[in-house]
């Protein structure tokens, strides 16, 4: 008997929403997907469920949420109950722009749903298989057992991609999700063993708004100067740094135009961006002891052949060399004959993957407790 699923992927703002009808063994089929505006995220169930009405006249019988963050304690999907929604409220600090409207639309989702089965799937779950190597920052290791420590996120885009490639992916993958957040990921035989983000969404490359890494002396020499808050700080990192604290915008469109069209500030970010992703790949070449494929994803790694050329650009002592037609045409492959790996762009799909594992969930028999046997700590 076929079944809805529902897929709810809320960002800081927006929602993104979708639809699949699952019956038995089959693949799921896609019925509805769209986004919901910017502002619209406070009411976003209702619009989701009389978007839905129309479309099937149905309410769905599981709802997968992403959540960005899952701390140390949760490292695979799991059905919601209160006291799961309890520990995710305290990993909230870890993921300020994302956690808090995730969480509102959970709890409106179970008030509107309380019969679907709801999924937290989490975006760090991929990165559990982490060395602890790759895990640890050079800090005191009290400070590691109360979970400070790189959790990597964009976990459902780079399982989604691995899926691309069926029961044989490569065996040094490296997979680079680039849009208003980016990140890259070094895959060993289908598990991830290194990846540039670290405890929160804001480390790694740098993004649209986000600064990346820091020399952490930077962060204490702005909270000396003139007197400046944390919050202060959290907007300076979240909010006014990146492409749009270079440039002043974040949009790739706006910038790349820019660029090409001679403006020195826009080229100097798109230079910047590209050659952290650059630093980022010759790092995971030598993690990796070599590379087999690299795949570009989300929203700028599929559509942005400036960025794709910039930081691939001067890679070929590595084996990596770009034909510049097919860079430009968005092809699939775009690697070119003389290169010794393949380089691919693949749009990512994480609501696929959100519907996937609500509905491979078994759910827990009434009456049981939920989630992780593990308390989530504060850091």
């Amino acid at each position: 008997m076929s079944q809805i699923v529902l897929a709810l992927n809320a960002g800081s703002s927006t929602l993104k929403f979708a639809a699949y009808s699952c019956e038995g063994d089959r693949p799921e089929a896609r019925i509805i997907s769209d986004t919901l505006e910017p502002g619209a995220a406070p009411a976003s169930i209702e619009l989701v469920l009389e978007r839905l009405r129309q479309v099937t006249g149905s309410v769905p019988a599981r709802v997968a949420h992403r959540i960005v963050h899952g701390g140390a304690a949760f490292t695979a999907p799991v059905q919601v109950d209160d006291s799961t929604l309890e520990q995710l409220d305290q990993l909230v600090e870890l993921a300020p722009l994302h956690l808090p409207p995730a969480l509102a639309l959970l709890r409106q989702a179970r008030e509107r749903l309380p019969q679907a089965l709801h999924v937290a799937c989490f975006d760090t779950a991929f990165h559990r298989t982490l060395p602890e190597v790759a895990r640890r920052f050079a800090l005191p290791s009290e400070l590691y057992e109360r979970g400070v420590r790189r959790y990597g996120f964009h976990g459902l885009s780079y399982e989604y991609v691995l899926s691309t490639f069926g029961a044989a992916p490569p065996r040094r993958l490296i997979v680079a999700h680039l849009g208003s957040g980016a990140s890259l990921t070094a895959i060993s035989e289908g598990r991830s063993i290194d990846t540039s983000m670290g405890l929160t969404p804001a480390g790694g490359i740098p993004m649209g708004t986000r600064s990346g890494d820091l020399d952490p002396g930077v962060c204490l020499h702005f909270l000396r100067e003139g007197g400046r808050s944390l919050d202060d700080l959290e907007r300076l990192v979240n909010h006014a740094s990146g492409l749009k604290g270079l440039a002043g915008s974040a949009d790739m469109i706006e910038l790349t135009a820019r660029a090409r069209a001679g403006d020195a500030p826009a080229m100097a970010a798109l230079e910047l961006f590209a050659y952290a992703i650059k630093k980022q790949l010759g790092a995971y070449w030598a993690v990796l002891g070599g590379l087999d494929c690299l795949v570009f994803t989300g929203g700028i790694g599929e559509h942005a052949p400036l960025v794709r050329q910039l930081a691939c650009r001067g890679l070929e002592g590595l084996g990596l060399e770009l034909d510049e037609a097919r860079n430009w045409a968005n092809a699939p492959l775009i690697s070119s004959a003389r290169s010794a790996c393949e380089v691919r762009v693949v749009a990512t799909d994480e609501d696929a993957m959100l519907a996937r594992a609500a509905r491979a969930l078994v759910p827990r028999p009434q009456g049981s407790s939920g989630g992780p046997e593990t308390r989530v700590s504060r850091s």
